[in-house]
């Protein structure tokens, strides 16, 4: 870490990107010449994708002691080109005791150079994890059109799988109901 002329200082902290769900990008455009150009057609809608970033990637990030929890994630995102809303992302802050990874949201406010500075450079006391917000209740109007299709088609696949998990167990146990039933033989 470097000390400022105004008191600030500024460092390097390394976030890890666990992303269970995909994000959201521009989509390359063929420019004329046949090469692929970035950006989106000129008179059309803007052309996005979507993908999941690798799993456990780590980004390092240069701040200073000013940079809140908010521009870190902001950054994060323009870093990847992300164009989903910041607000689906929160950071974390995870440390190791007694054998289990403990998860703590850190407030948007909160300044993350600080924390590493008074934690140390131990990653078992104190590691960065940018993960998807979980805020306890979804916030779906920061999802696009596509996305909310996508959920739904997801969760139709889980619900036919577990409805088809449940009828299985159920005639599982129905046969073997009848087959202690045939054990005991018919009462007379």
């Amino acid at each position: 870490m470097k000390l400022g002329a105004d008191g600030t200082y500024t460092g390097f902290i390394k976030v890890h990107l666990k992303l269970r769900r995909p994000v959201t990008v521009p989509a390359e455009v063929p420019s004329p010449g046949g090469g692929a150009g970035g950006g989106a057609a000129p008179d059309g809608p803007e052309k996005r994708t979507s993908f999941y970033l690798p799993a456990d990637a780590v980004k390092q990030l240069h701040i200073s002691s000013s940079t809140t929890v908010s521009e870190v994630i902001q950054g994060l995102l323009k870093k990847f080109m992300v164009l989903d809303n910041p607000r689906k992302f929160a950071l974390y802050r995870q440390t190791h005791r007694d054998g289990q990874d403990l998860f703590e949201k850190l407030p948007v406010g909160e300044h993350p150079l600080y924390l590493r500075l008074v934690t140390g450079p131990d990653p078992e006391q104190l590691t960065f994890v940018l993960k998807e917000n979980e805020t306890g209740e979804v916030e779906w109007h920061a999802f696009s059109v596509p996305e909310l299709q996508n959920f739904l088609t997801i969760l139709g696949k889980e619900e036919s799988e577990r409805v088809r998990q449940v009828k299985q167990r159920y005639v599982a146990y129905r046969e073997k109901l009848l087959q202690a039933l045939q054990a005991q033989g018919q009462p007379g």
